[in-house]
């Protein structure tokens, strides 16, 4: 054979190399996971535990890319992303979903969930899978798992022990209309922020407090700039794991199975981790020398029961739903 007839030989196989890699190369699919939260967070953590088991129990077809702290948008920004197929996992909290299909947000009215266990319970029931097949109708979207957020406290650079105490105050909620249920109860002005923003607006005093739970206040470093810790508990917050249906839609049943089955792993691992750390954090707080208040819940859950129902305060659940979460098994 001639130097050009090798020379030709050589990059015909090249050619055809390249040729039968590229359908290999085509087989992996990546996706992008975003949420608002931090990277030291659990949520963020064991977002990036799914993605390496998915990966590997698919024998790397799905590629997923994480993108926390808000680096793909605000909450609104990525729930609409989602549905406009730029980002193709979510974290959102159930209030955020709750704009698009209302009963998904029932466990964020104030003071609805009893205790964690109340929270366990609901999580693991068929009324939770049956609003959540009520987004999914709406949407196409597929939820996947609840995760533990937190119980949210207030915080502000004075003490507050009643609901009177926060009559007129600014208090910071998350963009989403639910919060307003707990603000209306206590007679404070909402004012909705975006996450990534919520430090700045304390520090410069666009807002006199915010709410969040304890893990969260640490981990945005939110006690920097406020003075006192409420203990109020007034929502347990959730959220919600969320694939596109553009996404969902294309994954065979054994796909399926295996994203269902690791995202519900990655809720209940990161769950289990925000719960022993929120039992902890208060004597945390105190050692940074901030003042921990333990108000009377009593008073504060007296203001919002009346409210639950209310289709003006932001209830969009039927009086069913919301007698079946009650009814869902007391603590022990």
């Amino acid at each position: 054979m001639t130097s050009i007839s090798r020379r030709n030989a050589l990059i015909a196989g090249a050619g055809f190399a390249t040729f039968a890699a590229t359908p290999l190369r085509a087989q992996q699919v990546k996706l992008k996971w975003a949420h608002v939260y931090e990277t030291g967070e659990p949520y963020h953590t064991e977002a990036l535990w799914a993605a390496g088991e998915i990966a590997r129990r698919t024998n790397g077809k799905y590629q997923i890319d994480v993108f926390p702290a808000s680096q793909l948008g605000n909450e609104n920004q990525i729930n609409e992303g989602l549905s406009l197929g730029t980002v193709d996992m979510i974290y959102t909290g159930v209030a955020f979903a709750g704009s698009i299909h209302k009963p998904i947000a029932i466990s964020n009215a104030p003071y609805v969930l009893r205790d964690f266990d109340h929270w366990k319970a609901y999580r693991d029931s068929p009324l939770f899978r049956q609003i959540a097949s009520g987004y999914e109708g709406r949407t196409r979207h597929k939820v996947t798992a609840l995760t533990y957020y937190g119980e949210r406290h207030v915080t502000a650079n004075k003490a507050i022990n009643k609901p009177e105490d926060m009559r007129g105050m600014k208090l910071r909620v998350p963009p989403a209309p639910l919060f307003l249920m707990f603000t209306k109860s206590v007679g404070a002005n909402a004012t909705p922020i975006a996450f990534a923003e919520v430090y700045l607006a304390l520090q410069q005093g666009t807002v006199d407090g915010q709410e969040n739970p304890l893990p969260t206040i640490m981990a945005k470093k939110f006690y920097e700039v406020q003075s006192h810790i409420m203990l109020t508990g007034h929502i347990t917050e959730s959220l919600l794991s969320i694939v596109g249906s553009h996404v969902w839609g294309r994954l065979n049943d054994a796909e399926k199975a295996t994203f269902n089955e690791v995202l519900l792993q990655a809720a209940s691992r990161a769950s289990n981790q925000i719960r022993e750390s929120e039992q902890k954090l208060a004597d945390e707080f105190r050692k940074l020398g901030k003042t921990v208040v333990t108000p009377d819940r009593a008073a504060f859950r007296a203001a919002a029961m009346p409210l639950h129902n209310d289709a003006a305060s932001g209830a969009g659940w039927s009086k069913a739903e919301y007698d079946a979460l009650q009814g869902l098994a007391r603590s022990s």
